[in-house]
């Protein structure tokens, strides 16, 4: 079983600079305040040696394995290291074996550390329960996803759920300079760097600092003479984008916060969030449908524009792609931002819906039917349907169209905004009269 803090016979200088530049203490941690600051519940565990199980949950590079490692290390207990990617229940067992062993033979309790935690299923996650229960192990798991959809309720009930932020520019130079500080595992005395260079790198890092370490190592791969230029250090941070993590947790915050921008009126915010998933890779596809879904639920009859205007920018992009195509997709998102707001439509096929589901299969009225052929005009099919046209102002007053054994709705109440403060002062006539 891989235990992190096994000796091996890898040469220090083989290992990756995030690697080696790992925290043994947590004076060397940087980042996590809201955690580990004096008085915090986590740091008052730690303070005492005591562990309990708990989940990790925060973006990649924000120190969810590193903290593992130190409680393990403050507490004074075996540390077994799994991945969930690659681990099933036969290594869960051994796990356990090893867990009971430790605990018989020394009198030691076992952290065991489960990455990408919610990539077990179900059976997975619940193999080890009875052992978190009965104090053979204590499980610290770490995941990128949210665990209240990802995680079983038996496991969330067991483990407390700390969340890691990304990490500031500040903890991010922090790092950095700790490595070119470091004279065993560091760049020490090896390279020179301008602080407008780091700042670059942190950029680039993105609140990740195993990211901000590989391009800080990359970058002194590239360069000669021990001088960290600015032209190399632009160009291995080139090819970095902002964090966004598709069909994941970013994924649907970045959309929701585009969303509301858009329903908030406000286009600047708007235009961010949007260039935002765009920069991180999002398919600018899935905007345009969402824009679609925005057009109707947000704006529908107050502006009937925005509907066309965007299904306008939508085929543009596929008649151009990108990027030409995202100018388009820009376009829409300013008009949808600025224009009239009304939820009324959404309101109203929402209710709509409900009643359809609830009240069954009514049936059509009859004067409401289609009568093609002489047996269904015998059987009264469309008998004494008044046809609006025929009458006084193309209405057909007093004329019902729901089913006959339900009372009528009213579904649709327009907002006194954009074009519907027509719509809602014609359909108070109608309904008046």
């Amino acid at each position: 079983m891989a235990d992190l803090f096994s000796d091996d016979t890898t040469n220090p200088e083989d290992r990756p600079l995030a690697d080696r530049m790992r925290p043994a203490t947590l004076g060397d941690f940087s980042g996590q305040l809201h955690l580990l600051e004096d008085g915090k519940p986590l740091r008052r565990a730690l303070d005492q040696g005591r562990v309990h199980s708990m989940v990790f949950w925060g973006p990649p590079g924000t120190g969810k394995t590193t903290l593992a490692r130190m409680i393990a290390a403050t507490t004074d207990s075996h540390f077994i290291a799994l991945s969930a990617v690659m681990a099933g229940v036969k290594d869960i067992r051994s796990a356990v074996s090893e867990a009971q062993q430790h605990r018989q033979v020394a009198n030691r309790s076992t952290v065991l550390f489960l990455d990408e935690v919610h990539r077990f299923n179900k059976a997975q996650q619940d193999a080890f329960l009875p052992y978190v229960e009965d104090g053979t192990l204590t499980f610290i798991g770490a995941t990128t996803e949210n665990p209240s959809f990802e995680l079983n309720n038996a496991l969330l009930s067991r483990a407390r759920v700390y969340v890691l932020k990304m990490l500031d520019e500040e903890a991010l130079t922090n790092i950095l300079r700790r490595a070119l500080r470091d004279q065993e595992r560091g760049l020490a005395g090896q390279f020179d760097i301008e602080d407008e260079s780091l700042e670059l790198i942190t950029l680039a890092a993105d609140g990740d600092a195993r990211r901000a370490l590989n391009l800080l190592e990359l970058a002194a791969d590239l360069s000669d003479g021990g001088k960290i230029t600015r032209e190399v250090v632009q160009e291995v941070a080139s090819g970095s984008r902002r964090r966004f993590d598709k069909q994941g947790e970013y994924f649907y915050d970045q959309i929701s916060a585009l969303h509301k921008s858009v329903r908030g009126s406000d286009p600047d915010a708007s235009l961010y969030w949007l260039m935002r998933m765009l920069d991180g890779g999002c398919d600018p596809i899935y905007i345009a449908r969402r824009m679609i879904r925005v057009a109707s639920e947000d704006i529908g009859n107050a502006d009937p524009r925005a509907l066309q205007l965007t299904l306008n920018a939508w085929e543009t992009l596929e008649r151009l792609g990108s990027p030409e195509g995202e100018l388009a997709l820009a376009q829409a998102i300013v008009y949808l931002a600025c224009a009239a707001k009304s939820n009324a439509v959404y309101t109203a096929a929402k209710a709509a819906q409900m009643d359809a589901k609830e009240l069954g299969s009514l049936e059509v009225p009859m004067h409401l039917r289609n009568a093609p052929t002489k047996l269904m005009k015998e059987l009264g099919y469309g008998e004494k349907y008044r046809y609006a046209h025929d009458e006084p102002g193309g209405i057909a007053e007093g004329e019902k169209y729901f089913p006959d054994d339900m009372d009528e709705r009213t579904y649709y109440h327009p907002e006194p905004r954009g074009l519907e403060i027509k719509i809602r002062e014609k359909l108070a006539k109608i309904r008046k009269r």
